[in-house]
């Protein structure tokens, strides 16, 4: 397996670049009779731009997908399945302009290096944010399955530019306000204040980036497979794939390392003949192995590396020093856009894991394996 791809059972391989002819992903190991069909997938992938123009890249792609393998009379058949979109809002030329002046924060210098300038500059190629449309395409398959075990996974912005949520929200309000804001935050008066920030930023020629946390709600406890691959570190790696992504903690994360043991542990009750911890400081996941407690973790999205103010840069034809203003259209924020992105990727990790522990069967229609479901034909 290369390293386009991801997941054991549940396997992800996506491909395209930012101005290449398409941006697509094959699934393989995906159950036989999931309802599924176009619908489906681009419900998720209209999530990633936000309805304010000017909050995202002037770049709005139509982005309508295409299923081309692995459905059949609007089910699953068990074979991989190959889903794209077609890239049509490409604009090239200020990217050759630039192809020898490296772009500050960008992979622009290390990927020319690994590849000998043979690699796909434009826009970033293989390097952009682009591709993670693959990963929502990919998302949308697996939070169908994970709706029939029962699990619910919900992703926000709770912090863009320094403006953080000043309370804890609901589930209900994180389900139904989060895409009605354009920053993807589920607190209102929070979310004016963020596009405000961003919009800030826009006018003086910079970026801002922030923080997205995902809870994932009702994942059985046991779930991972410790040493290497355990679910929190399955999680972390699919996470840090996301372009952009510098940083991600479960549950208090570093602030666990200023408590004390009596702080930090979460205790065991017992509420309705099950057992429940007091509190998640470990954000749902003990030893690598899932606690039956929501999983909660958080990434954080450094800013834009794309801004029109002057930054040195060298021109690497001549060896020499020199400065760059990078056109384009670009985010001033790609905060909102990540939210569907990192809602997807712990999707695709919990899928895979559950199909490793047999929780979810290979065959839908029959009754399931484990605990978590009995579908039948009539779902």
């Amino acid at each position: 397996m290369g390293s386009n791809s991801i997941g054991k059972e549940f396997v992800v391989t996506c491909f395209g670049e930012s101005h290449g002819r398409c941006v697509g992903v094959v699934i393989d190991g995906c159950p036989a009779g999931l309802p599924l069909n176009e619908e489906d997938i681009q419900k998720e992938l209209d999530k990633r731009l936000p309805k304010k123009e000017e909050i995202v890249s002037a770049r709005r792609e139509e982005d309508a997908v295409e299923i081309l393998s692995g459905i059949y009379e609007g089910f699953t058949t068990g074979a991989p399945i190959c889903v794209l979109v077609w890239n049509k809002e490409v604009i090239s030329d200020d990217y050759d302009a630039i192809r020898h002046t490296p772009r500050p924060g960008h992979a622009d210098y290390p990927a020319r290096i690994k590849y000998l300038g043979f690699n796909d500059h434009r826009g970033g190629g293989r390097f952009s944010g682009r591709i993670t449309v693959a990963f929502v395409m990919a998302g949308a398959i697996a939070k169908k399955l994970l709706e029939l075990a029962g699990i619910e996974v919900l992703a926000y912005a709770t912090e863009i530019g320094g403006v953080k949520m000043r309370s804890t929200q609901s589930l209900e309000d994180i389900r139904e306000k989060t895409y009605g804001s354009s920053v993807r935050c589920p607190d209102p008066k929070v979310a004016v204040e963020m596009e405000e920030t961003i919009l800030k930023a826009k006018k003086m020629g910079d970026s801002v980036g922030g923080v997205v946390e995902c809870v994932a709600s009702n994942v059985l406890a046991g779930v991972g497979e410790p040493i290497f691959d355990s679910l929190d570190a399955e999680l972390a790696k699919m996470l840090f794939d996301i372009p952009a992504v510098k940083g991600v903690e479960f549950g208090v994360g570093f602030e666990a390392a200023r408590l004390k043991g009596s702080e930090n542990n979460d205790s065991y009750v017992i509420r309705d003949g099950e057992i429940e911890a007091v509190t998640n400081n470990a954000g749902g996941v003990l030893g690598g192995l899932s606690s039956g407690m929501p999983i909660v973790v958080r990434v954080a999205v450094k800013p834009t590396p794309s801004i029109s103010k002057e930054q040195k840069t060298v021109d690497m034809l001549n060896m020499a020093d020199t400065t760059i203003h990078v056109k384009g259209r670009h985010d001033s924020c790609i905060v909102p856009k990540a939210v569907p992105v990192v809602e997807a990727s712990v999707a695709m990790v919990l899928v895979d894991q559950l199909l490793r522990a047999g929780l979810i069967p290979k065959v839908l229609g029959v009754e399931a394996v484990g605990e978590y479901s009995d579908v039948t034909e009539e779902d």
